[in-house]
């Protein structure tokens, strides 16, 4: 007998809308895998399809994290609990569905139309082991209005308005909007519900419009799925019962990479090439869940970042899909979860900063984030930094790494697009293997040339430290010598009171500072308050007191800055305050 599994508590609640996120996260690798399998060129209908619906799937899991925010809870996406082994069954779901990976074709439609199949009409709501995911969000609906009736609004919204996420999704129309009471929540049921079965039992539209042929009223997910299974579109006047009887669309099954279904890591050995991408496929898939998870927990601005980062999927998902996997198929992708752990990036808690593969700089632990400008002498020698206004932040947030970001210093994910290239190059030798040392009377320089950014601390009114410390015997120079090492934003410069001696560093605080020299030349990020800085291969940059990260997007010495924002003129306009 199926249970119904009432929501009577504010935690069955938040169970369920828990649920509800592994639920619609759960549709996403099949989907993936059958988009990622076609050939968009000729199997077009196929892949606008395959994308809105997958853009509309992340859409409802952004709304199933939103309501679960809403009531108090926490959501939780950078699980094992997302990502069990293939084939599979939707969480707390009929167990007679298996989710499997698979490329397009007619066995994936078959998958997709039972995932979509609307509730009967009648149909009762079902908390667990649902038929349909329209009778599970019935009974989330039941409860939602059962709590508040019993308990009152007040008592059940209780969640930080500022943890709801918001924004537009590409290839749909629907909304992620912010959710504080019933009628938000039950709007978000319905967003959900409809653009999966329709505006009701037995109607085909989700009262949109496509957002591929505007000019077209949109069908929900199980009605475009039949419409590429019959080779035709709906119109106006046809029926769940009639089928599409409107404009011929053409579906080509040739046109697809013979992906092998539900591909294993243990399909090749360790080390092999095939493994070796498959790892790299999860590793980029466990950075998505990580953005997720902070984006719902906290930092919503990440939202965009997590967004773009599902974009370098496609690349590496369509090499794997291109490499013989045995039987006259191709391999393909796995979607193990990789425990955070076993990522190259991670580096436990607490302030730190983490080069993403290609992408941003991720600053964690509400590292306060700042406007530096150089201030000139009337010679146009560098005199000082003067300190501006702190930037708003959330505890986590994202800055961007390729110079070409449209909100800088923050990322807005452009890097993807533009096929950015952040590989490593900065050297591993510590400072004191690096360094020159030059003596002078009561100070003793430090220089490692590779850090430099051509600040230009280095230089008094007419000659540069290594010659200033010739006259360090006085003791205005002198003073002059460490006061200038003190604004050298890179640590290039470095100095002690005598040769080997401890080095005497500035007192600066945790901090990221965006530097703007002269003329609103636009400088790097600079570091300071011995936070930890981790490149994009996991290893740590020496944690010193101050280092500078390139933000141009053209170093050579990534993720630190060499200096070239000054040989191409790098400028920024300042974000609105």
């Amino acid at each position: 007998m199926r249970s119904s599994a009432r929501i009577t508590t504010l935690d069955d609640l938040r169970v369920h809308l828990q649920w509800a996120i592994e639920l619609e996260h759960a549709t996403l690798p099949p989907y993936l895998c059958a988009l990622y399998s076609l050939d968009a060129t000729r199997n077009l209908a196929a892949a606008e399809v395959i994308s809105s619906v997958f853009a509309e799937e992340m859409l409802h899991l952004a709304l199933a994290a939103n309501l679960l925010n809403a009531v108090g809870g926490r959501p939780r996406l950078d699980t094992p609990e997302l990502l069990p082994p293939h084939p599979r069954r939707l969480p707390h779901g009929d167990p007679s569905l298996e989710l499997a990976l698979l490329p397009f074709g007619p066995q994936a439609l078959d998958m997709f139309l039972r995932i979509e199949q609307p509730a009967a009409a009648g149909a009762p709501a079902e908390g667990d082991r649902y038929e349909t995911i329209g009778q599970f969000y019935a009974a989330i609906e039941q409860g939602l209005r059962d709590l508040c009736d019993r308990l009152g609004e007040h008592a059940v919204f209780t969640g930080d308005p500022a943890r709801q996420v918001t924004g537009g999704f590409r290839h749909t129309a629907g909304r992620l909007h912010a959710i504080q009471d019933l009628d938000g929540a039950l709007a978000a049921v319905a967003e959900i519900v409809e653009q999966g079965e329709g505006t009701s039992r037995g109607e085909v539209w989700d009262g949109d419009q496509d957002i591929f042929h505007p000019d077209r009223d949109e069908v929900a997910h199980y009605y475009r799925f039949q419409e590429l299974k019959a080779g035709r579109r709906y119109q106006r006047g046809d029926t769940a019962t009639s089928g599409p009887t409107g404009e011929a669309i053409t579906v080509d099954f040739t046109a697809v990479r013979p992906m092998r279904p539900n591909p294993r890591l243990t399909d090749h050995p360790l080390g092999s090439p095939v493994r070796v991408a498959q790892d790299k496929f999860n590793h980029t898939y466990g950075t998505v869940l990580h953005l997720l998870d902070e984006t719902f927990n906290g930092s919503p601005a990440l939202l965009t970042v997590a967004i773009a980062s599902m974009f370098q999927l496609k690349a590496q998902a369509q090499d794997l899909m291109g490499t013989p996997g045995g039987s006259g198929a191709s391999t393909g992708p796995t979607f193990d979860y990789m425990p955070p752990e076993q990522r190259a990036w991670h580096a436990g808690g607490g302030r730190r900063i983490v080069a993403l593969p290609n992408g941003p700089y991720l600053v964690y632990g509400g590292i306060p984030l700042r406007r530096k400008t150089k201030i000139v002498s009337a010679q146009g020698k560098a005199v000082t930094w003067k300190t501006g206004d702190p930037l708003p932040t959330e505890d986590t947030y994202a800055l961007c790494r390729c110079g070409q970001s449209s909100n800088k210093p923050f990322c807005d994910g452009t890097h993807v697009r533009i096929g950015f290239d952040g590989s490593d190059a900065a050297p591993l030798k510590p400072y004191r293997e690096l360094q020159h040392v030059h003596d002078g009377v009561g100070v003793s320089a430090q220089r490692v040339g590779e850090l430099c950014i051509h600040a230009a601390f280095c230089f008094g009114r007419t000659r540069p430290i290594a010659k200033m410390l010739d006259d360090s015997q006085d003791s205005d120079v002198r003073s002059d010598i460490m006061s200038r090492i003190d604004h050298c934003p890179s640590g290039s410069y470095s100095y002690a009171l005598e040769r080997g001696g401890e080095t005497i560093e500035a007192d600066l605080p945790p901090a990221v500072s965006v530097l703007e020299e002269e003329d609103g030349l636009a400088s790097a990020l600079w570091v300071t308050g011995a936070v930890a800085v981790l490149r994009t291969d996991g290893t740590p940059i020496e944690t010193r007191n101050r280092v500078t990260l390139c933000r141009c997007g053209h170093s050579a010495n990534k993720p630190l800055c060499d200096g070239t924002h000054r040989a191409i003129g790098f400028r920024e306009e300042a974000p609105e305050q």
